[in-house]
C-alpha cells in the first residue's frame, strides 16, 4: 500500500521544522538589522601589509615633516586665461584658505600659497593644490568624498577636478556599488530561470535563495562585528556575497536531488530525508570543510584584504552548509508534497530516462573508450590556455582601473601629461633622526651653508641619483641628476627638514611605479648604503613590500591548502590516487584560468568586447593569491560532489568504469548547473566599469566553467579509466570497515570494451 506523504511523523517533525524556520527568520532579521551601514564602514584598500617599511615611511613623513605623498590632488584650470591672472589668483587663494580651515586636513600646499614651478603647468593654464588628510583610511575616504563634493566644479574663474589616491578610492567605492547593483539586476533573473529549469518548480527554485539569504545575512553580521576589531575590505563583502549564494545553490541542488532520488526509489518522506542527510549531508560537510580550509589559508598573508576575505569566506561557507543541513530539511518537511508544484517548464521537459541511458552516462562511456586520446587532447588544451602565464607582469592597480570616462581618471591622465609623475609616482627616502635639520629660516644662503656642512647627506643623494631608473633626487642639500648636484638648495628645500630628521624625494624616469620596474627601483634604492636607518616609501616601495610578503608566504599557503585537501579527500574516498588526481587536475585548471586572464586583462585579447581592461599592462599581484584559494575551494566542491557518487557506486560492487559513469550521470547535471549559476553571478561583474571587478568576475566564471566541462566531464573519467584498479589502492593501515549506507541499488551496465 502506498504511503501518504509525511504520514506518521507530522507531529514529530513539522513542529520542529516550524521552530527551525521561525528561529532562522528571526536570526536573519536581526543579522540584517545589525549589518545596516556596513558598506560605508568597510575599506576599499588593504593591499599592503600594515607593518611594511613603505607604510612606516609614509607615517613618519606625515607625522614628522608634514609631508609625504598627497592623498588628494585638486587640478585647478583657468579656461579663459592664466592661473597667474589677478582674478584666478584671488580664487586660488580663497580655495586654499577654505581648505586649510578644514580640521580634517593635515596640510595644504597650493601654487598660490607656494608658487613653485612644479605646481604650475608649462602653459600656465592650470595649477595644483596638494592635500594630506588626517586619520586612518576610513577617515581619509570619508573626508575625501566630502571635499570632492564641496570643492570640485566651478570656483569663480577656476574649474576644479580631483585626483590622487583618496579620489581613486572614493571613485572605486562608488563604481563598485554601482557595478554590484547592475550585476544583481542582470544576474538575478538569469539565475532564477536556471534554478527553475534545474529544480523543476518555483517552490524548489526558491529553496537555494532562502539558504543563500540566511548565509549572506549571517556573514554580513559577522563582518560588521569583525569591523570593530580589524580592517575589513569592501571587496571581501562583494566576493563573499557571491560565494555564499553560489554555495547555497550547490548544497541545495545536491540535497534536493538526493531527496528526490530516495522518494523515487520508494522511500517514505521521513526515511528519504534521513538517508539524504546521511549521504548528501556527509558530502556537504566534507565539501564545506575543504572550501573553508582553502579560504582560511589566506590568513597566512598579512594583508587586510586577504585576511578579511578569509574571515568572510570561511563564515559564509559554514553558514551555507549549516543552512543547507538545517533550514533546507525543515523547509522540505513543511512543503511536503508541494515541493514539485508550479513547474513553468513542464511542457519542455522530456521524460526521465534510466541512469544507464542518460546523456552524462553515455558521455562517460564514450570518454572511457578512448581514455588516452581524450586525456592528451584535454591536457593539450589546458596547456595551450595556460601558456600566456609565462608572460605575466605583476604590479598593482592605480587610477587605471577606472573607466576612461571617469572624471578622476580624466584628471589623472591630465596630471601625467601636464605635470609629470613627481607628485604621484615619486619615491620617498626617510632618514629619521638625521641631525642638521634646518628650521626657522627661508634664507637660501643658510640652505647652501647647511648643504656644505652635511657632506654625508650630499654623498648619499648623489648615490641615489646614480641608480638606474632615477630621473632626479630632491633633498635639503639641493637637486641631483646622474650622480651630480645640478642645483643648490632654495627656499622650497625647507620641506625636506624637520625635527625628526630629513627625507629625500626620488623622481623615477617612468610614469608607472606600480609595475615591475617600480618594484625593482625600490629594491635598488634600498640597496644603496645609507647614513643610518632609512625607510623607502612610495608606490614602487608598496608594490615591492607586497610582492615580498606574498612571495614569502605563498609556498606555505599552497602547502597547507594542498596538505589539508589531500588528507580530507583521503578520508572521504579511502583512496590515495584519487586525491592526488584531484589536486593535479585542479592545478591544471587554475593554470589555464590564469593564462586566459593574462591574455585578456594584460595583453588585451578581448579589447573589442570588454574595452580597454589592461590597466597599464599588468596583473595585480594580490589577485593570483585570492583567485587560487577561491577557485581551488570551488573546484574541490564539484570534485567532492562527483567523487561521492563514484565512491558510493564502487562500494556497492560496481567496477570502476560503471562507477564513474553512474557517478557522472548522478552529479553531472548538478555540478554543471551549480557552476552555471555561479558563473552567471560572477560574469555579471564583468558589466562593471571597474577593471578589478571585471577581472575577478571573469576569472571565477571561467574557472568553474573549465572545471565542470574539460576537467570533470572529460579528464576525470579518462584518468580514472587509465588508472583502473589503482584508483582504489589504500595502505592496509588506512583501511577500515565501510559503514556507508547505499542510497539506491546498483545500476546494471553493459561490459566495457577494452581500450
Amino acid at each position: 500500500m502506498r504511503q501518504e506523504p509525511f504520514s506518521g511523523f507530522e507531529s514529530r517533525s513539522v513542529r520542529r521544522a516550524r521552530l527551525v524556520v521561525g528561529l532562522t527568520f528571526v536570526f536573519s532579521l536581526l543579522a540584517c538589522w545589525y549589518a545596516v551601514g556596513l558598506t560605508q564602514r568597510l575599506s576599499p584598500g588593504g593591499w599592503t601589509p600594515p607593518s611594511a617599511d613603505s607604510v612606516r615611511a609614509e607615517a613618519v613623513l606625515a607625522s614628522e615633516f608634514r609631508a609625504g605623498p598627497p592623498q588628494l590632488i585638486l587640478l585647478a584650470t583657468a579656461p579663459d586665461g592664466s592661473v597667474d591672472a589677478p582674478h584666478a589668483t584671488t580664487a586660488g587663494r580663497d580655495l586654499t584658505r577654505r581648505l586649510a580651515a578644514d580640521h580634517r586636513i593635515a596640510w595644504v600646499n597650493s601654487y598660490w600659497q607656494h608658487p613653485l614651478p612644479s605646481l604650475r603647468a608649462k602653459d600656465a593654464d592650470s595649477a595644483l593644490v596638494l592635500i594630506r588628510l588626517r586619520g586612518d583610511e576610513q577617515a581619509v575616504r570619508e573626508a575625501a568624498g566630502d571635499i570632492i563634493d564641496r570643492f570640485t566644479g566651478a570656483h569663480g574663474p577656476l574649474r576644479v577636478s580631483a585626483s590622487g589616491a583618496a579620489a581613486v578610492l572614493d571613485e572605486t567605492e562608488r563604481l563598485s556599488d554601482e557595478g554590484m547593483r547592475y550585476a544583481e539586476f542582470v544576474a538575478v533573473p538569469l539565475v532564477l530561470l536556471i534554478l527553475l529549469w534545474v529544480l523543476g518548480s518555483v517552490t524548489a527554485a526558491l529553496l537555494p535563495v532562502v539558504v543563500g539569504v540566511v548565509a549572506v545575512a549571517a556573514t554580513t553580521a559577522f563582518l560588521r562585528l569583525l569591523d570593530t576589531t580589524t580592517e575589513v575590505s569592501l571587496f571581501a563583502l562583494n566576493i563573499t556575497t557571491a560565494l555564499g549564494f553560489g554555495l547555497a545553490v550547490d548544497f541545495s541542488l545536491l540535497l534536493v536531488s538526493r531527496y528526490r532520488e530516495e522518494l523515487a526509489a520508494g522511500s517514505g518522506p521521513e526515511r528519504a530525508l534521513r538517508r539524504t542527510l546521511r549521504g548528501g549531508g556527509r558530502t556537504v560537510v566534507f565539501s564545506a570543510v575543504i572550501i573553508a580550509a582553502s579560504l582560511c589559508a589566506l590568513l597566512l598573508f598579512p594583508l587586510p584584504l586577504l585576511r578579511s576575505l578569509a574571515y568572510g569566506g570561511a563564515t559564509v561557507v559554514c553558514a551555507s552548509a549549516v543552512g543547507a543541513l538545517t533550514v533546507l530539511p525543515a523547509l522540505l518537511v513543511l512543503l511536503g508534497d508541494r515541493l514539485d508544484r508550479w513547474d513553468v517548464f513542464a511542457r519542455l521537459r522530456r521524460p526521465e530516462r534510466a541512469v544507464s541511458s542518460g546523456a552524462w552516462f553515455r558521455l562517460a562511456r564514450a570518454v572511457m573508450r578512448r581514455p588516452a586520446l581524450v586525456s592528451v587532447g584535454a591536457l593539450a588544451l589546458l596547456v595551450l590556455l595556460a601558456a600566456p602565464v609565462t608572460q605575466v607582469r605583476f604590479g598593482m592597480y592605480d587610477d587605471r582601473i577606472l573607466p576612461a570616462s571617469s572624471p578622476v581618471a580624466e584628471t589623472s591622465q591630465r596630471l601625467r601629461a601636464e605635470f609629470g609623475s613627481q607628485w604621484v609616482d615619486a619615491a620617498s627616502v626617510v632618514l629619521p633622526g638625521r641631525p642638521g635639520a634646518m628650521l626657522g629660516s627661508d634664507s637660501v644662503a643658510v640652505a647652501e651653508a647647511v648643504a656644505v656642512a652635511d657632506p654625508v647627506l650630499d654623498a648619499y643623494a648623489r648615490r641615489l641619483a646614480q641608480v638606474p631608473g632615477v630621473r632626479r633626487v630632491d633633498a635639503r642639500t639641493g637637486t641631483y641628476r646622474d650622480g651630480r648636484r645640478t642645483a643648490p638648495p632654495d627656499a622650497s628645500s625647507r620641506r625636506f627638514a624637520g625635527a625628526g630628521g630629513t627625507w629625500l624625494s626620488v623622481i623615477p624616469d617612468g610614469d608607472d611605479p606600480l609595475s615591475p620596474q617600480g618594484s625593482r627601483l625600490a629594491a635598488a634604492l634600498r640597496a644603496v648604503p645609507a647614513p643610518g636607518p632609512a625607510l623607502v616609501g612610495g608606490p614602487g616601495a608598496r608594490l615591492a613590500d607586497t610582492e615580498h610578503v606574498l612571495a614569502g608566504r605563498l609556498p606555505a599557503v599552497v602547502g597547507v591548502t594542498v596538505l589539508v585537501t589531500f588528507v580530507l579527500l583521503l578520508a572521504f574516498t579511502r583512496s590515495v590516487l584519487i586525491p592526488v588526481k584531484a589536486l593535479v587536475l585542479n592545478a591544471l585548471g587554475l593554470a589555464a584560468t590564469s593564462g586566459i586572464l593574462v591574455a585578456v586583462f594584460q595583453q588585451g585579447l578581448l579589447a573589442p568586447l570588454l574595452g580597454d581592461v589592461t590597466a597599464g599592462g599588468i596583473t595585480d599581484v594580490v589577485v593570483p593569491s585570492l583567485m587560487f584559494c577561491v577557485t581551488f575551494g570551488l573546484s574541490m566542491d564539484y570534485e567532492v560532489f562527483l567523487l561521492s557518487r563514484i565512491v558510493d557506486e564502487h562500494r556497492r560492487g560496481s567496477d570502476t568504469e560503471t562507477a564513474v559513469a553512474v557517478g557522472l550521470q548522478r552529479t553531472g547535471g548538478l555540478f554543471t548547473s551549480a557552476a552555471l549559476v555561479f558563473a552567471t553571478v560572477m560574469a555579471a561583474l564583468a558589466l562593471s566599469s571597474l577593471v578589478l571587478l571585471k577581472l575577478i568576475g571573469v576569472g571565477l566564471a571561467l574557472a568553474v566553467l573549465l572545471d565542470c566541462t574539460v576537467i570533470r566531464a572529460l579528464l576525470v573519467p579518462a584518468v580514472m579509466r587509465l588508472a583502473g584498479r589503482a584508483n582504489w589502492w589504500m595502505p592496509r593501515l588506512g583501511r577500515r570497515r565501510d559503514r556507508s549506507v547505499p542510497s539506491s541499488t546498483p545500476v546494471p551496465a553493459a561490459p566495457m570494451e577494452a581500450p
